[in-house]
């Protein structure tokens, strides 16, 4: 059974919004459990979280004698040797991985910095021409995305990794409200949030913080 790392006291209040989310949803899309050791903000910079993640970040995954950070290298790693989140065919297997890629690469970059700066920089006396900018250069990703998709249920053909990596990166628009300018871009979303695995990913993730918050 594998073990991976999640926040102790999750900033995001239990909203999803952290990266052990992905983690977790691909877990439970194949049917895998696994261990969850809770980590502090002090505890990820200790020599021995630094040494399964170099940056001191969440989350972590060890499975017997391997040890991976980042999210996409090990929702990619569980999508590889478990059925369910990759097509058989080869071809749309690659092009499964390359919207894991785009997610992370293409769409979440923007968007993270465009929710930086909302969280970050309120107080700042060119805030509001630098959200601006921000804002147009995600809308410009979520055009593109937008007419990708389409009428599709989900990025290319069935569900996969990508469009579970896609989902978490776009829920992180939720306090913005921006994704509401694009419906099926909502939807797809909705689709994502819909699926029992999710659920229980989210469900479990929420659970932490609401244990934490309570002191139980």
């Amino acid at each position: 059974m594998p073990t991976i790392t999640a926040f102790e006291n999750s900033p995001d209040r239990g909203k999803g919004q952290a990266r052990d989310t992905r983690v977790r949803w691909a877990l439970e899309e194949v049917g895998l459990p696994c261990d969850v050791r809770l980590v502090s903000f002090a505890a990820m910079k200790d020599p021995a979280h630094l040494a399964l993640h170099p940056f001191g970040q969440i989350p972590t995954y060890e499975d017997g004698d391997l040890a991976l950070f980042e999210s996409g290298a090990i929702v990619l790693h569980i999508a590889e040797r478990h059925d369910g989140l990759l097509p058989k065919d080869a071809n749309a297997r690659s092009r499964a991985i390359a919207w894991i890629f785009a997610a992370l690469n293409t769409l979440e970059p923007p968007i993270v910095e465009f929710g930086m700066a909302m969280l970050f920089e309120r107080d700042k006396s060119w805030y509001e021409e630098r959200l601006r900018v921000l804002k147009d250069r995600v809308r410009i990703r979520l055009g593109e995305l937008s007419r990708r998709l389409g009428e599709a249920e989900w990025l290319d053909g069935a569900f996969s990794a990508g469009d579970l990596m896609m989902v978490t990166v776009l829920r992180r628009l939720n306090a913005s409200r921006l994704l509401e300018e694009y419906p099926d871009l909502s939807a797809y979303v909705a689709r994502g949030e819909a699926r029992p695995a999710f659920r229980r990913a989210f469900d479990a993730q929420l659970a932490v913080f609401t244990a934490a918050s309570t002191g139980k």
